[in-house]
C-alpha cells in the first residue's frame, strides 16, 4: 500500500463526507454518542509491505475489549485502586492473545553471523485493564507467556513460507531457548487538544507517556500523535503490538461514516530488550542493543458504523549496534463493535 493510494482513498472519503453532511466538520462535537460497545481487533504486523524479512518481521493479535457496562466489577475495582488511574472514566478489560517474531537478515543460513539478530518468538497472553475519561486514557496491561521453541514461532514461520513458496528458514536452532516472559505495561495518552476544526476538517493531538517492566522489556517512553480527518471517532488512534505508539482497540463512532490521517512520533529509552539481550537465565545469542529507539508511525484509518479498519507504517530505527539500517513494517488493524 503505497502513500499515494492511502492518499487517495482518503480523499475520496473527504468529499464523500463533505457531500453527504454540509456540517461534517462539526459532527464530532454535534452528533449524539452512540451506545457504548465492547469490541474485536484483529491486528496483523508484518515487514511485507516492504518487501523485506528481517528483525521484527511478524506480529500478529486478537483481542477483545469490553464496554464499560461488561467490565467485571472486581475489574473496576482494581482500577479504582490504581493511584495513578484517573479514577472518574469508563474502565473496560482487555483480553490477548498474541505472537511476535523476531528473525536475522539471512534466512537461508543455518548459523547466522553472531552480529545479527538472534531467532526468537513471543506466545503471549494479556489482560488489560482501561480507564477513558474522554481527555484521558489510562492503560495498565500484564502479558505472560513463552519465549523460545514453546512460542511456535519457527512453526509458524514455516508453515507461511511454505504455503507461498518463499525461502525455507533455515536458522531456527539457533533461536533463543525457552524461557517465561512477562511484561507489565503502563502508558497514559492525553488529549492535549481536543477535536478542533481546521479548513473544512477536524484535528486533535494526543502526547502519551509510559514504561514497561519485566523479563522481557523494560523501558521508559514519551510521544504524540495528531489526527486530521472528519466525523472523527472517539478513540486514541488504531492499536499497534508494544512497545510502540499506543492506541485504542475500542472506537465510538460519531456518525455512519468517519476517516482520518494521522502522525506520530514514539521514543524509548531502553534497559533490556530479551530479544536482543539473550535469555536471562542461560546462555544464548545475543546482540549488543542501543539504549535509545524511536518509531515514525504514519497511516491512515477509516470507520463505517461498528467496523474500523486502519493501515499503519511504522519506521524504527536502529534498535542494535550491528543492524545495518532502520526497519520499518506495516500493521492492518480491524476492529469490530457489538
Amino acid at each position: 500500500m503505497t502513500y499515494q493510494t492511502l492518499a487517495g482513498v482518503f480523499a475520496a472519503l473527504l468529499l464523500a463526507g463533505s457531500a453527504s453532511s454540509p456540517a461534517w466538520a462539526q459532527d464530532i462535537q454535534t452528533n449524539p454518542a452512540a451506545s457504548e460497545k465492547g469490541s474485536l481487533s484483529i491486528l496483523f504486523e508484518n515487514d511485507i509491505f516492504y518487501n523485506s524479512d528481517h528483525d521484527y518481521t511478524n506480529g500478529v493479535g486478537l483481542a477483545y475489549t469490553t464496554a464499560p457496562g461488561g467490565t467485571p466489577d472486581w475489574m473496576v475495582r482494581t482500577a479504582r485502586a490504581i493511584p495513578f488511574f484517573a479514577q472518574t472514566g469508563d474502565v473496560r478489560a482487555r483480553f490477548e492473545l498474541g505472537q511476535s517474531m523476531f528473525t536475522p537478515h539471512d534466512l537461508s543460513l543455518a548459523n547466522p553471523p553472531a552480529t545479527d539478530r538472534p531467532y526468537a518468538g513471543f506466545l503471549y497472553g494479556a489482560l488489560g485493564l482501561v480507564d477513558d475519561t474522554g481527555t484521558g486514557l489510562d492503560q495498565l496491561q500484564v502479558s505472560l507467556g513463552m519465549v523460545g521453541p514453546a512460542s511456535l514461532a519457527e512453526e509458524a514461520q514455516k508453515f507461511i513460507h511454505s504455503t507461498f513458496n518463499d525461502r525455507k528458514p533455515l536458522g531456527w536452532s539457533t533461536q533463543l531457548r525457552d524461557e517465561p516472559g512477562l511484561v507489565i505495561e503502563y502508558n497514559r495518552s492525553i488529549k492535549l487538544i481536543a477535536p478542533q476544526s481546521i479548513l473544512g476538517a477536524v484535528f486533535d493531538v494526543e502526547p502519551n507517556y509510559g514504561a514497561a517492566i519485566g523479563n522481557v522489556y523494560d523501558y521508559a517512553e514519551i510521544g504524540t500523535m495528531a489526527r486530521l480527518g472528519f466525523n472523527l471517532p472517539k478513540d486514541y488512534g488504531p492499536m499497534r503490538i508494544e512497545p510502540s505508539l499506543p492506541g485504542s482497540d475500542y472506537f465510538e463512532p460519531t456518525a455512519g461514516l468517519g476517516a482520518y490521517l494521522f502522525l506520530g512520533v514514539d521514543g524509548r529509552a531502553i534497559a533490556r530488550n530479551l530479544f536482543l539481550d539473550g535469555n536471562s537465565f542461560q546462555p544464548s545469542r545475543s546482540v549488543d542493543k542501543l539504549n535509545l529507539v524511536g518509531d515514525l508511525v504514519l497511516g491512515a484509518a477509516v470507520t463505517f458504523d461498528s467496523v474500523r479498519l486502519a493501515f499503519t507504517h511504522d519506521i524504527r530505527t536502529r534498535e542494535y549496534k550491528t543492524q545495518p539500517a532502520a526497519d520499518q513494517f506495516g500493521a492492518v488493524d480491524l476492529t469490530f463493535r457489538f
